[in-house]
């Protein structure tokens, strides 16, 4: 029986310690970039050489595997984050590819929420581009650690050390070049390994080995410059690797590599590589640099939350046997299984066929399959445990951002940030039979995209679509007519305004009514304050004494808020105020939450009239690159559409202009600036703030 019992241990210790080493392997990674800077043509080739796909598909033809939406491979852009999984080495890695378009950036959003580790993708060419900025920013604030790679170093101006500055100057990064190119553009022919000193060159049918050679002369005194720069990166942040670069011992190449990989997932440096992707190039060794540097789930910090019940902060380790707790970061429907709710696993395991429980709608969904992906082709499996992704088949009323976890240990984790929608469109059905499947439809794809807002014009009845930018518009209403058949008319885009007040306003607001039996009285003093810009709507309560009972107070604040969603302007919603309730008083019997509810929603309709309400527009960032000839076109263009130039850089031939203009004025400059340029100008756009608007424009928006 003792012999028995200490064998039953030792197994029970073996399957621990496989699931800690399959932990220790796993790799949860996202390919990050700006649009055409070649991420989703890096993950097909890494599909391609991990052996995951046995042709290489190629965004320009179609036929790229991770652009599986007919809409992706119509346009040759990304719409939709695609997961896979592929081994490499001892490793798996989970990889999501997300869109580089800023329309579509909350799939970048969503993915780095749930990611250990990125590459950052950069063109050769272009640098460090304004979706890059943008992807960068998201990254910092989920604090992921990052590998860069400098991509189409084959292609006409590629420089990889402008590019390596660029990410050091605009993104206020550390970035530590572990490689530099072997040849310029269209000499580019392999990478210079700057860890073990040897030139690395494709081999073999479609670049299938990767063969070592002696650095070439005209190259060596580069490579060792280059070297000597890398280790004092890496010695400034590594103890270990300071004492032994300043007492000028050899460093291994597995001690340089275990320094890179802390310094990595401590976000201390950024490892830089480069290569070619379309040319097949530099992509075994990016493979070979996501699995020695970027971190495991047992090396990412425990995600945190907080416990419902104690109202404390709480953290899970990635610990397969701890109790369950998972992140629903997408919904989609698939045409083939039904909704699907992508979700990360952060502890314990979820089992085909179990019941989960969902903290946000406090209720049970049932888990009828759970599949692994690869784009659209998906393979069954009986669990997934900590660190994993998995797809959820059966959970009907799971949204997006919701917590799945063990009702006994409930934790709830930190939800995803949505930016808000900028642009509009009114959809009008056909006839009444074609109202209610667009209005099925339309929850269908607001389930899979949190950015879609739905709203309906009192006035004319009709749908209003609220989103990203117009791309973004244009996608969600091909797919209506496409993937659901659904024919409705579109008026053109508009722009999605917002109201604020710009002075203190005080009121005070009794409402009475007595009809026979019980009465209503509710009666608030509030106060109502202007806030910056982005502050949204703040309530404070001030009042004490027991003035009003705590049970109104809630009551008082969903009148303040339900009051705030269309001014009294022009009926757009309100945003930069804050309601201060500093006084009032009720009836033991006639007060209800009613009364005051309707009470504060009266005094914020009076508060928003007497603090002279404003305007306010969504403002555009704006980077255009055009060439020097057409520039003082561009700009009379740019200025003539109210734009504020903030800065004017040169580069080669070509120059680049930083600048904000509103979104209203920049309806159609895709067709403008193509014809004040020739074609040849390009622009890149993305919200950035809300602005009053100016006074002459404001008299015309009021008739």
């Amino acid at each position: 029986m003792v012999e028995e019992a200490v064998i039953k241990e030792r197994k029970l210790e073996k399957i621990k310690e496989n699931k800690k080493m399959k932990l220790k392997n796993l790799r949860d990674i996202g390919i990050v970039a700006h649009i055409d800077a070649g991420k989703t043509t890096v993950t097909e080739r890494i599909l391609f050489y991990s052996g995951k796909t046995y042709k290489l598909g190629e965004v320009h033809e179609g036929t790229a595997v991770m652009d599986w939406m007919k809409q992706e491979q119509e346009r040759g852009i990304t719409i939709s984050s695609a997961s896979t999984t592929c081994k490499w080495g001892d490793g798996i890695i989970n990889i999501i590819d997300t869109p580089g378009h800023v329309d579509f950036t909350v799939e970048v959003e969503r993915s780095l929420r749930i990611l250990d580790g990125s590459v950052v993708v950069f063109c050769g060419v272009g640098g460090v581009e304004p979706q890059s900025e943008t992807v960068w920013r998201q990254a910092d604030r989920y604090s992921v650690p990052r590998i860069t790679f400098i991509n189409k170093m084959d292609r006409v101006g590629a420089d990889f050390f402008r590019v390596t500055e660029e990410i050091r100057e605009r993104l206020k990064a550390n970035p530590c070049p572990l490689q530099i190119p072997l040849g310029k553009e269209d000499s580019f022919r392999g990478i210079i390994d700057l860890i073990d000193m040897k030139a690395k060159v494709q081999a073999g049918k479609m670049g299938m080995k990767v063969k070592e050679e002696d650095i070439p002369e005209d190259m060596l005194e580069k490579a060792v410059k280059m070297r000597g720069r890398m280790l004092e990166s890496i010695a400034e942040v590594d103890d270990e690797i300071m004492e032994l670069y300043l007492n000028e011992k050899k460093i291994s190449a597995k001690t340089l590599k275990k320094a890179i990989r802390r310094a990595t997932v401590n976000l201390d440096i950024v490892p830089v590589l480069c290569g070619s992707a379309l040319k097949n190039r530099g992509i075994q060794l990016l493979l070979n640099a996501v699995v020695d540097y970027l971190p495991s789930p047992l090396e990412v910090p425990p995600v945190k939350g907080i416990n419902p019940e104690t109202e404390e902060a709480e953290t899970r380790e990635a610990d397969p046997e701890g109790p369950l707790s998972a992140l629903v970061f997408k919904v989609m429907t698939d045409p083939h299984v039904g909704r699907l709710a992508f979700c990360r696993i952060y502890s314990g395991k979820i089992k085909k066929g179990e019941t989960v429980y969902n903290l946000n709608i406090d209720g049970k969904e049932r888990i009828s399959r759970i599949l692994q992906m690869h784009a659209e082709s998906r393979e069954d499996r009986n669990e997934f445990s900590a660190g994993e992704i998995a797809a959820l088949v059966g959970p009907k009323n799971t949204s997006t951002g919701d917590t799945i976890c063990d009702r006994k240990h409930p934790i709830l984790l930190e939800e995803i940030h949505f930016p808000e929608p900028v642009i509009s469109v009114a959809l009008e059905a056909e006839n009444k039979i074609e109202e209610e499947r667009l209005t099925i439809a339309l929850d269908k794809l607001k389930s899979e995209d949190p950015t879609l807002v739905i709203g309906v014009d009192e006035e004319s009845g009709q749908i209003i679509l609220k989103g990203m930018g117009e791309l973004h518009l244009e996608v969600v209403i091909t797919r209506l007519r496409e993937d659901f058949n659904i024919k409705c008319r579109v008026s053109e885009p508009v722009v999605t305004y917002k109201e604020t007040i710009t002075r203190e306003a005080k009121v005070e607001e009794k409402y009475v009514k007595q009809t026979g039996g019980r009465g209503q009285y509710g009666h608030v003093k509030i106060d109502f304050v202007p806030l910056e810009a982005g502050e949204g709507i703040l309530f404070e309560d001030k009042i004490r004494e027991g003035r009003i009972p705590k049970e109104f107070i809630s009551a008082v604040e969903d009148g303040v808020r339900g009051a705030m969603t269309d001014g009294t302007l022009g009926g757009f919603e309100v945003t930069d105020v804050k309601a201060v309730l500093r006084d009032g008083s009720y009836h033991e019997v006639d007060s209800s939450k009613m009364s005051f509810k309707i009470a504060a929603s009266r005094a914020t309709k009076t508060g928003l009239k007497k603090g002279r309400p404003v305007f306010l527009e969504p403002i555009m960032r704006l980077e255009i690159t055009v060439p020097s000839e057409y520039l003082g076109d561009v700009l009379s263009d740019f200025n003539s559409r109210r734009g504020n130039v903030q800065e004017l850089v040169s580069k080669n031939e070509y120059h680049i202009i930083r600048g904000f203009s509103p979104l209203s004025e920049m309806f159609g400059y895709a067709t403008a600036i193509r014809s004040v340029s020739q074609g040849r100008a390009t622009y890149f756009m993305e919200p950035s703030h809300f602005e009053q608007v100016p006074k002459q424009i404001a008299d015309k928006m009021l008739g």
